[in-house]
């Protein structure tokens, strides 16, 4: 093969600068994705994270379980005259709460693990809906209330739980469930999104939690409780959320106590949402 054949094979494998305009240029560009899609697509980052390292299910998985069990055996006989069955008719729905409820602190985790490692610095520069990332947290979290709460179910039926509001009642309790931790959610979002380390944030939702699940209606009857005690326990949310979720199973529905979570998850969406993403833009 001759030079000059070489050369004239060469210029005609060269793109010209024109055909690379053209590549380049799209005529179109790709439309926006809309809030929902957004926000759906974030919340399936959060679950393949579970499926590279699945021991993050442990918390949903394991530790509902050893609550459960524990409570149920260590307080049983004592507090359910005896009757261990009869005390798990009181216990199951407030340890479901529990569980669940002491779960949200994840999201705060989560969220200041990811800004800790520039991660949200790129979310920032995509054309999205602006709190896409932050609702993707608090969806993928959903999914793990749910799978917390279908455990303890199916434990609880294994030991003898048996709901009198029957299936509808159960769905309306856990409904009602996921529905509050969603929105406290946002409270430890806000917390992922102020503190320096997700030590932190693990610090302060722990001095929160604790004192907020176990003084409540969670374990015991208040009515057994002294008197400065019970002042705080009446009007502690975790209390009213629980008697929504066990007077739905129990088939005795609260009114008064479904109506305040349902407020109450509205107030927390609309003012730790808002104080969430004003700290997130500033960010």
């Amino acid at each position: 093969m001759t030079t000059a054949t070489k050369d004239d094979e060469l210029e005609l494998a060269a793109p010209s600068a024109e055909n690379l305009a053209n590549v380049l240029i799209a005529v179109e560009q790709p439309p926006r994705p809309s809030a929902l899609s957004a926000s759906i697509t974030f919340g399936w980052r959060s679950m393949l994270k579970i499926k590279h390292v699945p021991e993050q299910l442990f918390d949903v998985t394991a530790f509902p379980i050893m609550m459960t069990l524990m409570f149920t055996y260590l307080f049983g006989g004592a507090l359910g005259n005896g009757s261990v069955t009869d005390y798990l008719q009181y216990l199951l729905p407030g340890i479901m709460v529990m569980s669940v409820v002491m779960t949200t602190m994840y999201t705060g985790v989560s969220v200041n693990t990811d800004i800790s490692k520039g991660v949200f610095d790129r979310f920032r520069t995509l054309p999205i809906w602006r709190p896409a990332p932050l609702v993707g947290y608090l969806l993928g979290d959903a999914v793990r209330y749910l799978l917390a709460s279908a455990v303890i179910l199916t434990l609880g039926l294994v030991l003898g739980f048996r709901p009198a509001g029957g299936l509808a009642g159960v769905l309306l309790g856990v409904a009602m469930l996921v529905a509050f931790s969603f929105a406290f959610s946002w409270i430890w979002t806000m917390f992922g999104l102020l503190m320096r380390s997700e030590k932190s944030v693990m610090g302060v939702s722990m001095l929160v939690l604790f004192p907020l699940t176990f003084l409540s209606n969670i374990l015991v009857d208040p009515g057994t409780m002294p008197g400065w005690l019970q002042a705080f326990v009446d009007v502690n949310p975790i209390t009213l959320l629980v008697a929504s979720v066990r007077g739905l199973m129990n088939g005795t529905p609260d009114a008064g106590a479904t109506l305040w979570v349902l407020v109450a998850a509205g107030a927390l969406i609309l003012v730790f949402g808002t104080l969430t993403m004003r700290l997130y833009n500033r960010k």
